[in-house]
């Protein structure tokens, strides 16, 4: 499955073609699936994950800890006791709290595991609308683009061109990386016009029960190769982004399972004046393939929690204690970890000057020539998930060399 995919996004991103060989898609698909995986650049360190502590709670919220709990435990075994049961046997017994308390805790819990799904009020606040939507653009490796998005609204799709043309404009381009790891916001106009930037042809994208919204037919559009980082909290207009690249064979996705909230909403008034939005029909993409409650699978699945990838947010590179103890992350296999605080070693006579001596000439009894300084190691990408997608580009583009 990988590999057909490795062989779309590669003709995809060439603008046609014939793709991989069956060979160098099995090869490629191996360095990036296998377990531990084998990586072309990277190699991931196994770190262990530890549980969070518990803390102590409040009367109040043990009580709502027992009601999730209640829940989780009759959907394992399908035999749920009646709430409104247990809502007044907690009612009745637990000392010290109000029928407000239990009501607003209660309503906090059916939020927060349905979050995407089903909301009060007017969705986002001021504070999260003034964040800029292009959190980060920069470029990785010498020659791949990096952005991030962070928030999906309508000016989003005009950041990442204009991120991407001054990228391209000073360097040779070799892939992009979308990180829409955390994204937010349920836009689906804006993620459409973000997939239409990386679309030659004309072709349908998405449909959120507006229309089928399609691609328009371009001589400049992105045509690289494209790496969709995602996990757990890309929810909404950042899942239909990544499965339209998936439908329209232009991008691989490589992370964590998403959200499974691309739903389209209705919304109902209360009696406090209050609207709530409730998901009744899911999302669909491409060739009008429906997105799911179950989110959508990665075609390269990474290992990493979200804490250890909110700390990479701000620096890949980062070596922290912090962040290798969530997880760790990817190293080179030709280099070595570089400090800023190393002293510098003094370079070494090597065979090569030796050799280099003697050809021009130099008396090797007297003064011997210079050695030649040894380039100091390039820093190494620590993000479990960006390290592979790096590691995918390059192949792709080792291949696309090789049949140039």
């Amino acid at each position: 499955m990988v590999a057909a995919r490795l062989n779309g996004v590669l003709a995809g991103g060439l603008g046609g073609g014939d793709g991989l060989s069956a060979a160098a898609c099995r090869r490629l698909a191996q360095s990036a699936t296998c377990s531990p995986p084998v990586s072309l650049l990277y190699f991931g360190e196994i770190v262990a994950h530890f549980d969070p502590h518990m803390t102590r709670m409040g009367q109040v919220f043990l009580a709502a800890g027992l009601l999730v709990a209640t829940g989780a435990r009759a959907a394992a075994t399908n035999d749920a006791p009646d709430f409104n049961e247990v809502l007044g046997l907690v009612r009745a017994h637990l000392a010290g709290t109000t029928e407000t308390d239990l009501n607003r805790v209660a309503l906090e819990a059916l939020l927060t595991a349905l979050r995407g799904k089903v909301s009060i009020g007017g969705g986002e606040s001021a504070a999260v609308r003034t964040n800029a939507l292009l959190a980060k653009s920069s470029l990785l490796e010498e020659n791949i683009a990096y952005l991030r998005v962070a928030r999906f609204d309508e000016p989003l799709a005009k950041d990442c061109a204009t991120a991407f043309a001054q990228l391209a404009a000073t360097n040779k381009l070799i892939g992009v990386v979308l990180d829409l790891r955390f994204a937010e916001g349920a836009d689906y106009a804006a993620a459409a016009a973000v997939a239409d930037l990386f679309q030659a042809k004309a072709r349908p994208l998405i449909d959120w029960g507006q229309g089928v919204v399609s691609s328009k037919e371009k001589s400049d559009a992105i045509r690289l190769p494209v790496g969709v980082l995602v996990n757990r909290e890309s929810g909404g207009a950042a899942e239909a982004l990544a499965a339209i690249f998936r439908e329209t064979g232009t991008g691989l996705i490589l992370g964590g399972v998403t959200a499974g909230r691309a739903m389209i909403g209705e919304e109902f008034p209360l009696k406090n004046g209050q609207r709530l939005r409730v998901a009744t029909l899911p999302v669909k993409v491409g060739d009008a393939v429906a997105l799911t409650p179950r989110g959508l699978k990665p075609d390269i699945e990474v290992q990493a929690s979200p804490q250890e990838e909110r700390g990479f947010l701000d620096d890949p590179y980062s070596t922290s204690p912090k962040s290798v103890a969530a997880g760790g992350g990817g190293q080179s296999l030709t280099n070595q970890p570089a400090g800023t605080n190393r002293v510098a070693r003094r370079p070494r006579m090597t065979e090569a000057d030796l050799v280099r001596a003697r050809r021009e000439g130099t008396n090797l009894d007297g003064e011997l020539p210079e050695p030649r300084m040894v380039e100091p190691a390039k820093p190494l990408v620590r993000d479990p998930a960006l390290a592979r997608a790096l590691d995918l580009l390059k192949g792709l583009a080792v291949v696309r060399a090789s049949r140039s």
